[in-house]
């Protein structure tokens, strides 16, 4: 292989490791004496949804409903897969989401609550509280994901203008045991901020909620800060906390996460005859000061290395947007690799966000290699000038260097690849 081919075909292996009809039959629970009732969300949903009804056995009942993504559904019998809107909500998701509260109040204690969560259920189970608008959730959901906050104060925020998140849906089946599925997206895999935790204590307050918006200066609804103040005056009641007595029935389990999509990746080099390096896999922080770091190693730590080596990384960066190009945070962190890189001829990176999505475009992210800085002066394309417009996509789109895989399924954060040939 080429180190192009390489390269696609390590994210290709890596998605592999981290497939959700793979990793999830090992954790079934085993079925009640009631019945079994299946409610989720996530860009993953469908397929955990799916991998559910293959193993379960036949004789025991089991229905429900999960949400996904827009063209991230799977056939299934039993459980039916809804499709909604991320990473801002509509009404198909609220909908849902209120019909999973409706059907959660109706278990009783010989009955299972097998939750499905995956990163994106924040947005694709967000039924608003009462006082805020679908229309308003959204106006703050947008300047969130603008404003740079990393994905656990979103997800704070979210949880205190949604009716699902933050324990609520654990809160919701009264005697029923819960046992959530959670594939991880998050740094840390910490059950409360993946999909904002609809099955997990919430440590966070309404003024923990209002600070958020107050450091990021976001600009939202009077509605919103009118509602987090009640809360925070105690006129609301909050998010169930830890040593809620829901959660003594409930039980929170990771099936996967970045740590099985870089060890799929690391096989798949070693396959190959190429040394790994784990440079890191829970990176966290602005897109464009990590790429600085990476070169950094590069140069310094790594140049001298016997090659071919390959440097893996994993975790989510975020990107404060000032410009109004469609950009994508993988997209971003490899252009300004690129400049940082510029004059060695004997790297290549890539980088990925495993769920297909980086950003809101079509494109997974993108690919980076020793001529990319040269190709796009001779388009008439100044890589500095994309970079401050914070249109990466643009950049690599005229270079026929973006990488699309369509929807993946599973989502599991960032997937980075430096090869020094």
């Amino acid at each position: 292989m080429n180190p192009r081919e390489l390269l696609i075909a390590s994210f290709h292996a890596a998605l592999a490791g981290v497939d959700p009809l793979r990793l999830t039959p090992p954790f079934l629970p085993a079925p009640p004496v009631g019945r079994t009732l299946v409610l989720g969300g996530g860009k993953a949903a469908a397929s955990m949804a799916r991998a559910v009804e293959m193993h379960w056995p036949a004789h025991a009942p089991l229905s429900g409903q999960v949400v996904t993504r827009y063209q991230h559904s799977m056939p299934t019998q039993r459980i039916a897969v809804i499709e909604a809107s991320h990473p801002l909500p509509d009404g198909r998701g609220a909908a849902a989401a209120a019909s999973m509260l409706a059907q959660a109040t109706e278990l009783t204690q010989d009955d299972l609550l097998l939750a499905l969560i995956s990163g994106g259920g924040s947005s694709l189970l967000a039924l608003p509280v009462a006082g805020v608008t679908l229309k308003q959730l959204r106006q703050v959901t947008r300047a969130l994901l603008r404003s740079g906050a990393p994905i656990e104060a979103i997800n704070s925020v979210r949880k205190h203008l949604t009716q699902l998140a933050g324990g609520q849906l654990a809160r919701a089946a009264g005697a029923a045991s819960v046992h959530a599925l959670i594939l991880s997206d998050v740094v840390g895999d910490d059950p409360t901020h993946i999909g904002s935790g609809p099955c997990a204590p919430d440590p966070s307050t309404y003024a923990d909620a209002l600070e958020i918006l107050t450091r990021y200066a976001c600009a939202v609804p009077p509605a919103i800060t009118h509602y987090l103040a009640r809360g925070q005056a105690g006129e609301l009641a909050d998010t169930p906390k830890p040593g809620d007595a829901c959660f003594a029935r409930t039980y929170n389990q990771i099936i996967g996460n970045a740590d099985c999509m870089l060890a799929a990746a690391a096989q798949f080099f070693q396959r190959h005859g190429i040394a790994t390096h784990l440079v890191n896999p829970a990176e966290t922080g602005d897109a464009r000061q990590l790429a600085l770091r990476h070169a950094d190693l590069i140069r310094r730590q790594y140049a001298t290395m016997a090659r071919p080596v390959a440097l893996l990384s994993g975790g989510e960066t975020t990107v404060a947007v000032q410009g109004r190009g469609q950009g994508g945070r993988n997209s971003e962190y490899l252009l300004a690799l690129s400049i940082a890189l510029e004059g060695m001829n004997n790297a290549w990176a890539l980088a990925c966000d495993t769920d297909g999505i980086d950003g809101s475009a079509n494109n997974a992210g993108a690919l980076l290699s020793p001529t990319t800085l040269a190709r796009g002066q001779a388009m008439d394309m100044n890589a500095q000038c994309y970079l401050e417009n914070n249109d990466a996509y643009g950049f690599f789109s005229a270079l026929n260097d973006l990488v699309i895989t369509g929807p993946t399924r599973t989502n599991v954060n960032d997937y980075r690849v430096s090869l020094l040939i």
